[in-house]
């Protein structure tokens, strides 16, 4: 009997010791993997067990280590498919159809990025139309934590259809649909994103514990042990320095992809100083945690928004927005501006298809080295001539346009060594603007576009991208004269 006991204790505890083979949300039916870049695939088994992998034909083998964890890389494949993708042990199997092989871009950020389809200007049509089944949609929901977790709680892969993509990310498929229409090849979308965020949430401890303003609340994070979310003292809580990086982001990564395509800033504008130095951050340590190198990261810029003002005054929104242009510095990193496509009345600009089609010309520069013109112009320099300032710029493309039936360019201000700005006066002269500064003595600094909702910015290059706002002075605290 007693030995029957002991048999049946035995029996028990290498039930309770067995691990089920399984993989992260992240590998489902209808993925796409990363084209032309060995595939990372990992997942959990029994401690020491093998683990067989299969795909397009050829196969892998891996051993769990003594936690049960496991990985390995798959060959680079060509875009293609569909594939299968099985695992397997000596006791279980795994495995996974329709899948394609093509570009996977992850897209993050706040509430526009996250906007649904089906509430842009002409959402409803675009949804009717949305038969791409070479599009797929991964789409993580939200989560929170403090800690590494080994997977998401909700996730899942779609086709595109109708009826899949309606909540789906507006930004996200329309970027998607023209990609996929000019490289033929399958499009990925990892929807990673929550309304209302801030970078830090999306920025591992890692990284926040090397920034001053962050290592004191990153320290008490992690000596406070788990942290219960749910607790109604807490404001925003997804907005807790790394919680969203813990929560729904690092369990994806390495999954491979093209790059990534992030919309957010709204809720840093106040600390826009900071985002100079805390943007920069996270897309370092995204880049560091993948382990892909410098992968392209692709960026839209904070729309104009908010009642135009009569008389000009400094801008936090002006002022993130040039921290997001500093972050150019970095490496295969692009922009996308809409100083011109946002609404006074409303933080989230329905036109979704705009920002979709001006990401997709900054990838192409800038993830597919193609030979096309990715951005509007940029402040190069300014001479004082006389009476005027002439501007010269990069990026004009075949030229500038000033779209204005008179000529007249708008949005500039300049101010002498007193530090009060006055709206000036402006015309095109070939690819340079010229500035009527007769009655500012001595001027010494312009500014362009440099408020929260810019009146009637006007000026793009022929490709029809915007001028990015720029001032050529670091002042603050500064006036205005009137307009």
């Amino acid at each position: 009997m007693r030995k029957l006991l002991l048999a049946g204790m035995l029996l028990l505890l290498v039930f309770q010791a067995h691990a089920e083979l399984k993989l992260p949300k992240v590998f489902a039916d209808h993925m796409v993997l990363q084209r032309e870049l060995a595939i990372p695939v990992w997942g959990w088994a029994d401690a020491r067990e093998w683990v067989n992998v299969e795909f397009n034909a050829k196969k892998y083998r891996v051993r769990a280590d003594k936690e049960g964890k496991w990985s390995l890389k798959l060959d680079a494949f060509s875009a293609g498919g569909p594939y299968t993708l099985s695992v397997n042990t000596k006791k279980e199997s795994v495995v996974y159809s329709d899948v394609l092989v093509g570009d996977v871009w992850l897209l993050g950020g706040q509430s526009n990025m996250e906007w649904a389809l089906k509430n842009t200007n002409n959402g409803e049509d675009s949804i009717k139309i949305a038969d791409y089944p070479n599009i797929r949609l991964f789409e993580v929901g939200r989560n929170l934590s403090l800690r590494a977790i080994e997977d998401v709680p909700e996730a899942k892969w779609s086709v595109c259809s109708p009826e899949t993509v309606a909540n789906f990310s507006a930004i996200g498929y329309y970027f998607a649909r023209q990609i996929q229409a000019d490289l033929d090849v399958p499009i990925g979308l990892l929807d990673i994103n929550w309304g209302g965020t801030v970078s830090e949430a999306w920025t591992s401890d890692t990284a926040l514990k090397t920034h001053a303003d962050f290592q004191q609340k990153v320290q008490a994070n992690l000596a406070d042990g788990p942290k219960d979310f749910s607790n109604p003292d807490d404001r925003k809580p997804n907005n807790w320095p790394t919680s969203l990086f813990y929560g729904m982001l690092e369990p994806v990564i390495p999954f491979g992809i093209k790059g990534a395509l992030w919309y957010q800033g709204e809720s840093n504008a106040p600390r826009a100083y900071q985002y100079r130095e805390i943007f920069p951050l996270m897309i370092e340590d995204w880049r560091s945690h993948w382990g892909q190198g410098d992968f392209p990261f692709l960026w839209v810029q904070l729309a104009n928004f908010k009642q135009p003002k009569e008389k000009a005054e400094d801008s936090d929104w002006a002022e993130l927005r040039e921290a997001q242009t500093m972050a150019l510095s970095l490496p295969n990193t692009g922009q996308a501006v809409i100083i011109d496509k946002g609404e006074a009345n409303d933080i989230h600009p329905r036109d979704k298809w705009t920002v979709g089609q001006r990401l997709a010309v900054a990838a192409k520069k800038v993830a597919y080295g193609l030979e096309v013109v990715h951005s509007g112009p940029t402040y190069k320099d300014m001479r004082v001539e006389g009476n005027s300032v002439r501007i010269s710029f990069d990026n004009v493309g075949s030229g500038l346009v000033v779209d204005d039936k008179y000529g007249y360019v708008k949005g500039f201000s300049v101010a002498g060594s007193d530090k009060v700005f006055h709206w000036v006066k402006g015309r095109q002269d070939g690819n340079e603007i010229v500035l009527d500064t007769s009655k500012i003595a001595r001027p010494v600094a312009v500014r362009y576009g440099w408020a929260d909702n810019p009146d009637d910015v006007n000026l793009y290059n022929k490709e029809g991208l915007p001028a990015n706002p720029f001032r050529t002075d670091e002042w603050q605290g500064i006036t205005y004269g009137k307009k």
